[in-house]
């Protein structure tokens, strides 16, 4: 059995499940075909994709003992790529999502199949009416979630997800702004990314006014994200263990910002694999353990 239980955003990460663009996008042809119906920014280059992955894979080979790949199936799309939405996993086990966009509705059930290849449990589903994704879920500390409520994670898939996750002491919702509507795929992660128990960083603009307050009353200094760095997904940080992080290149402002609170920051090229489909490196992965 692989050990799994993600209730944190900086423990150090131990195992970690991803999906490969050669099983995601598939080919230049079926880039070319599908990029504008997933809503994709620009059509991905597919032999830049396998390269930019690499590096990115290369990253997380100095720090993650077992990476896991989900393989290529029919019933998923281009957006399989970003593993981090379809599935919660916590210290019971996987709670699955039920993701708002209709393109990636199959994705919670081809990540089950293969979490059960791992024995990793199947400890609850969010069905319907409720709607929610992985990206709306934060974890404070093993005993303190955060939650964003907003047109993709509604009421009925939070009280949902209350009920599996009982046996956490602290629930937190934050209501995210309408930004650019229904449409936009704004998440509670988009706007913050924890990089210590102290440190975070956020783009205010958008922040519910609660969740800054939150923080600052909890002690986190907080990395400011200029609006043009937040556009180019500057707030989108992956934390391999406190005060060690992944970020997009291009990003200079918060990787130096970063460096000042003492961070080390490894950065990877993404146009292909993040920017044109404006997932960055938090939502390429999906953490299975994270443990000190």
């Amino acid at each position: 059995m692989v050990s799994f239980g993600c209730q944190s955003m900086i423990a150090p990460l131990r195992s970690v499940l991803l999906k490969h663009p050669r099983d995601a996008f598939l080919s230049q042809e079926h880039l070319n075909a599908e990029w504008k119906r997933f809503g994709y920014l620009g059509c991905p280059s597919f032999d830049k994709a396998l390269e930019e992955y690499g590096y990115f894979e290369s990253i997380l080979r100095r720090f993650v003992d077992d990476i896991f790949y989900l393989p290529s199936n029919e019933e998923t799309g281009l957006d399989s790529i970003y593993t981090h939405d379809p599935v919660q996993i916590t210290k019971n086990g996987a709670i699955l999502m039920n993701m708002s966009k209709a393109l990636r509705r199959k994705e919670p059930a081809a990540m089950q199949a293969y979490l059960e290849s791992l024995d990793i449990p199947i400890f609850g589903a969010i069905a319907e009416q409720g709607k929610m994704e992985g990206g709306d879920v934060l974890w404070l500390d093993e005993n303190t979630v955060a939650l964003g409520r907003r047109y993709r994670t509604n009421e009925e898939g939070i009280r949902q997800f209350f009920s599996f996750t009982a046996f956490v002491e602290n629930h937190i919702i934050f209501d995210l702004p309408h930004d650019r509507g229904p449409e936009e795929c704004l998440h509670l992660m988009s706007i913050v990314s924890l990089i210590d128990k102290d440190l975070a960083v956020v783009y205010s603009p958008l922040m519910p006014v609660r969740l800054r307050q939150y923080l600052l009353e909890r002690g986190y200094s907080l990395i400011e994200v200029p609006e043009e760095e937040y556009k180019i997904l500057g707030c989108n940080v992956l934390t391999l263990a406190p005060r060690i992080c992944v970020l997009l290149e291009g990003n200079a402002t918060v990787s130096s910002k970063l460096r000042r609170y003492g961070a080390k920051v490894y950065e990877y090229p993404g146009e292909n694999i993040s920017l044109c489909g404006t997932g960055g490196p938090t939502c390429l992965t999906r953490p299975l353990l994270r443990q000190w």
